[in-house]
């Protein structure tokens, strides 16, 4: 949406004025948004996703052969949050030679903040919308020509004078985030050429990014460290980071010049961050189910009411890794605490009963 400065109209200020006109949906420069420092610059950085960084590479080699990037087709990446998925867009622009451009859905709020950004785009660039289940349902539907014909079907006029027009927008390569699939339409979901899951990083796999990260902020540590820093890290790169970060703060602070694992583990202590990757709001949560509602099943509004938490904060933050490490299933009835998790806390399972509750 155009952003016009009127609040003075003299000669003198017209030009001036005319400099203040800009998309409100205009993304900042990527090192503003980002610590690019931080990020892959290309796939052979990209660590981890091995069939991801597979399927881009036979996507792109093959584009660039036909010498048209943008006949990739639209990508769809799904899972939990801070599993590279920007960072993959990024480096599809690179690959390509051509801009990203960043957008958070909520961001693409009116109709014509989605028209200013496609018609803003230059041949080839990438477009990356982050949660892009929670575009509205108009918004949506102006992406569907744009995706299949780089066209926007405009109407023009009011009532009996209203029109139907075609603007043309330049090839672009749409790059979706979402980490609720089923949230997602099938109009708009069936127009992605490639629809993929990141999955989870192996504790190998975070072990590369934490020896990456720690030569980028400056600062040594063994392997043995490095390994208690990845096992609690939620197989998540954003959060192996972002406990790199912690650690490093620790050892500086405590003027440590070579991290080993006893420092490691005492500053992710202090941060209370458990070997198992848990924080207090994960053991809140699976207390609350085994005290409140005696281990389940317990269904996710009544756990969201009582944890004082949105369902879908639950859903997408609190479940994910909870789900796949184990300590938590979801059921027919509800989700239930599983017996890792009394061994975990340290508390006797009350009921005994052996009912046996079908896990989906």
């Amino acid at each position: 949406m155009a952003i016009i400065s009127t609040s003075d109209d003299t000669p003198d200020k017209k030009t001036k004025n005319k400099q203040i006109i800009s998309l409100k949906s205009e993304p900042t420069s990527l090192d503003q948004q980002f610590e690019p420092s931080l990020r892959p610059k290309s796939l052979n950085e990209y660590i981890g996703q091995p069939r991801l960084k597979e399927l881009l590479r036979i996507c792109i080699g093959a584009a660039k052969k036909r010498d048209d990037i943008t006949s990739i087709g639209h990508i769809l990446l799904h899972g939990a949050p801070g599993l590279g998925k920007t960072s993959c867009a990024l480096i599809l622009s690179k690959e390509l030679g051509t801009e990203a451009k960043v957008f958070s859905a909520p961001a693409l709020a009116q109709p014509k903040d989605i028209i200013g950004v496609l018609m803003s785009l230059s041949p080839g660039d990438v477009l990356f919308i982050d949660e892009i289940h929670r575009l509205n349902k108009v918004t949506e539907e102006l992406l569907y020509s744009a995706m299949e014909d780089f066209v926007l079907d405009l109407t023009v006029g009011k009532s009996q004078t209203a029109r139907v027009t075609r603007l043309p927008v330049n090839r672009f390569v749409l790059v979706g985030a979402t980490t609720r699939l089923g949230s997602l339409s099938n109009p708009l979901r069936d127009r992605f050429t490639h629809i993929y899951k990141m999955e989870f990083y192996t504790g190998e796999e975070l072990s590369k990014i934490i020896s990456n990260t720690s030569k980028v902020l400056g600062f040594e540590l063994d392997d043995e460290a490095a390994y208690e820093i990845s096992k609690r890290s939620r197989g998540t790169p954003r959060i192996v980071n972002r406990l790199t970060r912690l650690v490093r703060d620790f050892c500086q602070h405590e003027n440590i010049k070579i991290t080993k694992k006893e420092n490691a583990i005492a500053a992710l202590e202090l941060f209370k961050i458990d070997p198992n990757g848990l924080e207090e709001s994960d053991k809140q949560l699976l207390r609350i189910i085994v005290e409140s509602y005696d281990g389940g099943p317990v269904g996710i509004e009544a756990l969201a009411a009582t944890l004082g938490e949105e369902r879908q904060t639950i859903e997408d933050c609190y479940e994910p890794y909870l789900l796949q490490s184990g300590f938590l299933a979801r059921t027919t009835r509800g989700r239930v605490v599983t017996e890792q998790t009394y061994k975990y806390l340290g508390i006797e399972r009350k009921n005994k009963d052996s009912e046996q509750l079908k896990i989906i």
